[in-house]
């Protein structure tokens, strides 16, 4: 949630938890608020692990800065449809391995990814370029938390532990 008085972000919904390092393994694909769940869950895969979670944040980072969610599906097809009509609809050049997702269809409308500078247009050229790493469609090439951390927008915060 983002109080929108402080512009705080608190997270919330722990329920699905997974204990960070065990190893990858079969979960089930209902997790996650719809419009925060990555694109791997909603095309049906079972094994996902950290950067699911990437993903969620990217969308809050978006929606921090539109003031607005950048994915507001109503249902689970919605939802992957809002995602290709932005970020483009994978292929096996893009997301090696997508069209072996259990509900990956050959017949997705194809859909060329927009330039995300013109879809968070308040957000500067070192924003745009983490929010575009965290927000990577091939899951094997999404950032991870701590590259983020550690990335150039961020530089001035320290976060990094």
């Amino acid at each position: 949630m983002i109080d929108p008085r402080t512009n705080a972000l608190k997270l919330a919904d722990f329920g699905l938890a997974r204990a960070f390092g065990i190893p990858v393994r079969t979960f089930t694909h209902e997790v996650v608020t719809l419009w925060y769940r990555a694109p791997e869950i909603l095309l049906g895969s079972r094994h996902y692990s950290t950067p699911v979670d990437v993903w969620s944040v990217g969308c809050i980072f978006a929606e921090m800065v539109n003031q607005r969610p950048l994915f507001p599906g109503d249902s689970e097809i919605d939802e992957l449809f809002k995602i290709f009509r932005i970020l483009g609809t994978p292929n096996e050049d893009t997301w090696p391995g997508v069209t072996s997702l259990p509900d990956f269809k050959s017949a997705f409308p194809k859909w060329p990814a927009k330039n995300l500078a013109t879809v968070v247009p308040n957000l500067e050229s070192a924003g745009i370029d983490l929010l575009s790493k965290m927000l990577c469609m091939d899951p094997s090439k999404r950032i991870t938390a701590r590259s983020a951390l550690e990335h150039e927008y961020l530089k001035d915060i320290g976060f990094v532990p």
